[in-house]
């Protein structure tokens, strides 16, 4: 048994959401999200409140209902309030900027790095602070990691990008004789 699929999901004020036969739209002050319903999975609403239920009684249906129960928590919270990953690049000469509708990087490469930005998201970079904001938590999270993909941090000296709660663990050197 999920049980966050148990749960029943309140919908705030603000918000509306709209059930088709295999799609889901979330709807509120920031925008409007939709996601695409499994059939394993049935999806109610009654008075303002989700409920989730699976069709079938097989393992993989008990897995897409909490998946799918903390897809449209995410939605509901997502056009309500914005979801924001930072990425801090650390290392010499390492710098980011955005530029249009590309984020620049000089990551000691021979060339830079650009990155294409989605649409969707939101992307500020200050110094050595890369900000990343946007409704959907999906999105925002992968765009992240595929940026921090781009140099990640090393244990050496601790050069790359990495999240700004991330902890790199350090490696002593070679030690000399």
């Amino acid at each position: 048994m999920s049980r966050i699929g148990k749960q029943q999901i309140k919908i705030p004020e603000k918000t509306e959401v709209t059930l088709s036969a295999d799609e889901i739209m979330v709807k509120g002050p920031l925008g409007e999200l939709k996601k695409s319903l499994r059939p394993e999975v049935k999806v109610e609403i009654k008075d303002n409140i989700i409920s989730l239920l699976p069709t079938e009684e097989t393992v993989f249906a008990k897995a897409l209902w909490g998946t799918m129960a903390s897809h449209i928590i995410n939605m509901i919270e997502g056009v309500n309030k914005v979801f924001e990953k930072k990425l801090i690049v650390e290392g010499v000469g390492f710098k980011s900027d955005v530029k249009g509708d590309k984020l620049v990087m000089s990551l000691g490469f021979s060339h830079l790095v650009e990155i294409d930005i989605p649409k969707d998201l939101k992307v500020t970079a200050e110094k050595n602070n890369i900000t990343i904001s946007g409704i959907n938590k999906e999105l925002v999270g992968q765009w992240a990691a595929t940026v921090r993909a781009k140099k990640k941090p090393e244990p050496y000296k601790g050069k790359g990008i990495r999240y700004y709660d991330e902890v790199v663990r350090r490696k002593q050197g070679k030690k000399s004789v």
